[in-house]
C-alpha cells in the first residue's frame, strides 16, 4: 500500500493487484493466516485500518487482505538464500506462496534453518510463517524448470507508527511526561510477551 512506482512500474503493479488470479492468492493467504492466529489476524487488521483511516491517500492492496505489502518475485528460477525477514514485524507471519513449473519433489523445496526442517514446497502452495525471526530459504530447481513466488506481509514500522499515534518515534516521545515515559518503558519491556500472546494452540484452535 502506498507504493511508490511510477509510469510502466506502477501500471504493471496495478495490473498484477487487480487480476483475479492473483486476488485470489492474497485474499486466501489472509483468511489462512485469520483461521491458523486470529489474535495476531486481529492485529493486522487494526493496524492496516488505522493507516487507512488515518491518511485517505493510502492505498491498500487487497480488500480481502489484511497484510499491507506485497512483492512478486518474478525469478523465472527464483531461490532466496537463508535469510531473516529483520524489517518486518517480530512475531507477525508473512506470506509465501510458490508458483511456477518445477519437480518439487526435487527442488523448490522450503527451508527453515532454526527448526532443521526441509519441506516440500510444491507450486500453488502457500506458507505463512514468522519471517523476521525464523531464518529460511528455498532450495534451486532443475534447468528448464520456472518457479515464481508471492510474499505477503506489513513491516514492523507501519506497527510502531500506529502504536505512537500516527507520528515518528521521536515526537511520540516528546510528547510524553515522565508517567507516560514509564508506562512507554514497560510496554516495550512486555511487547515481545504481549506478542507471542497473540499466538494460537491447536488446542484453542479446535474450539472455534
Amino acid at each position: 500500500m502506498n507504493a511508490s512506482h511510477d509510469g510502466d512500474t506502477g501500471a504493471v503493479l496495478r495490473a498484477l493487484n487487480e487480476h483475479w488470479a492473483i486476488m485470489r492468492i492474497a485474499v486466501f493467504a489472509s483468511a489462512v493466516f485469520l483461521a491458523w492466529a486470529p489474535r495476531l489476524y486481529l492485529f493486522y487488521k487494526n493496524c492496516i485500518e488505522s493507516l487507512l483511516s488515518h491518511d485517505i491517500a493510502l492505498i491498500r492492496n487487497f480488500a480481502g487482505s489484511v497484510f499491507a505489502a506485497i512483492t512478486y518475485n518474478f525469478g523465472p528460477r527464483t531461490v532466496t538464500y537463508p535469510h531473516r525477514d529483520f524489517q518486518n514485524l517480530p512475531f507477525g507471519w508473512c506470506t509465501i506462496t510458490a508458483l511456477g513449473r518445477f519437480d518439487h519433489r526435487r527442488g523448490g523445496h522450503l527451508v527453515l534453518w532454526d527448526l532443521k526442517l526441509v519441506i516440500p514446497f510444491p507450486p500453488g502452495s502457500t506458507v505463512l510463517i514468522p519471517s523476521a525471526i525464523i531464518k529460511h530459504s528455498n532450495v534451486r530447481i532443475a534447468d528448464g524448470e520456472v518457479r515464481y513466488s508471492i510474499t505477503q506481509y506489513s513491516a514492523g514500522g507501519l506497527f510502531r507508527w500506529v502504536e505512537h499515534g500516527h507520528q515518528q518515534k521521536s515526537d511520540f516521545r516528546d510528547s510524553l511526561d515522565e508517567k507516560g515515559r514509564t508506562d512507554e518503558r514497560a510496554r516495550q519491556q512486555a511487547r515481545w510477551t504481549n506478542g507471542l500472546g497473540l499466538f494460537s494452540t491447536l488446542k484453542e484452535l479446535s474450539t472455534l
